[in-house]
């Protein structure tokens, strides 16, 4: 019997280290959120919209800092300059600019304006106006914006310097002073666009708080108690929900006045409400789960299973849902201010700036696109980020 179970060299040979490294773990367990941003950053629309907003962020803070321009600065000779530049070179190599409001300006060969050019004699029957800059004679005859004035495209003025026509500019250049033009006023729309993305970004940190705090607070007691309690709560949410966004503006600006405080409260008063049933439905759910009732066993008040528990399994949809409202509440606050009945002069916002700008929208067209291209840029990069999130919170997606 003994020799049946004898241990023997033989019944003995080397393991293959394919087999003993198989079972080895090569990879590092993730948590919930580390796996989360993992599969964010494979997304590469979602980090773009991230990348904007952290860029559009610091330009917003920092930006105004660096312009010698402040959003109110006026100066009414560099009205309604625009971003490009056409120049005409003179014999002594300096270059002018005219204006499409036949205006003449000094500019330097790289695009920085130098001054604007006092005409000596105006012929306002032959629609002309003369100029003398350095010695030289420049004239400039706009009767022909009367003749094509229906016709796109069409040269509006001729130009004369010393004698010699000079319709054709000798180049075209970015302007250096204004890098985004200036407005019916003369102010730098550059440092105002950023002055308007404070006040987005700033509505947008606002409606994020104000959905978080109170939105999320009142769904996630409203679906914990249940009953009656319940019933009364979102009663209150259908009544807020039912009246319109623009009767809460106008009846805070008989109180308090047309400004941003009006439209941080007007959005605090109201945007928290989805949030509210988005968490309310969420507990309602969660709560019925087995650590729920483990918790109550162990005598977890109810505050404490709300805030450890019931919140924090709901935070996935809690932050898809704050990614896509913000640019809700941005593209809002931009067309009350629009329509008059936002941020007041002379506080710039991409509404305003948009409302200025309708009045010369066929002549100074770069004057609207410039706040409307930033608008949508940040409401784009906005729900990039919300799509990214989605994908990469929800667990039924994890690999």
């Amino acid at each position: 019997m003994t020799d049946q179970f004898k241990i023997t060299p033989d019944l003995w040979e080397p393991i293959v280290i394919e087999d003993r490294e198989k079972d080895k773990i090569v990879r590092k367990s993730l948590t919930y959120w580390q796996d989360a941003w993992r599969r964010l950053k494979k997304n590469y629309l979602s980090m773009l919209g991230l990348g904007v907003i952290i860029l559009l962020a610091f330009a917003a803070i920092a930006g105004p800092m660096l312009s010698p321009y402040s959003y109110s600065d006026q100066d009414l000779n560099m009205s309604n300059m625009p971003p490009r530049l056409e120049l005409h070179r003179l014999e002594d190599g300096t270059f002018v600019h005219v204006h499409k409001e036949y205006r003449l300006y000094e500019v330097s060969e790289s695009g920085e304006l130098l001054g604007r050019i006092q005409h000596t004699k105006e012929d306002m029957i032959n629609k002309t106006r003369e100029f003398e800059f350095n010695g030289n004679e420049i004239v400039i005859d706009y009767k022909l914006a009367a003749i094509n004035k229906d016709v796109p495209n069409a040269p509006k003025f001729t130009l004369t310097i010393n004698g010699q026509p000079n319709d054709t500019a000798d180049k075209t250049v970015w302007n250096k002073t204004y890098f985004f033009g200036t407005d019916t006023l003369g102010r730098d729309i550059f440092v105002r666009s950023l002055y308007g993305a404070r006040i987005s970004l700033l509505i947008a940190l606002v409606a994020t708080l104000v959905q978080f705090f109170i939105g999320v607070i009142y769904g996630g007691v409203s679906g914990y108690i249940g009953g009656r309690v319940d019933n009364f709560m979102m009663r209150v949410v259908d009544i807020i929900d039912t009246i319109p966004l623009m009767l809460y503006v106008i009846l805070l600006m008989v109180v308090l006045g047309a400004g941003l405080l009006t439209i941080i409260i007007a959005l605090g008063s109201v945007y928290w409400v989805r949030m509210a049933r988005l968490v309310r439905g969420q507990v309602l759910s969660i709560k019925e789960n087995e650590f729920i009732l483990a918790a109550r066993t162990l005598g977890a008040s109810p505050w404490r299973i709300m805030v450890r528990h019931l919140i924090p399994n709901s935070m996935g949809a809690i932050i898809v849902s704050l990614a896509m409202m913000v640019p809700s509440a941005i593209f809002t606050e931009s067309f009350l201010s629009f329509i008059g009945l936002g941020v007041s002069a002379p506080q710039a916002s991409w509404g305003t700036l948009a409302s200025d700008a309708m009045g010369g929208l066929r002549t100074y067209a770069y004057q609207l696109f410039v706040p409307s291209f930033f608008i949508s840029m940040t409401v784009l990069s906005f729900n990039f980020l919300g799509d990214g999130l989605r994908d990469a919170l929800d667990p039924r997606l994890r690999k």
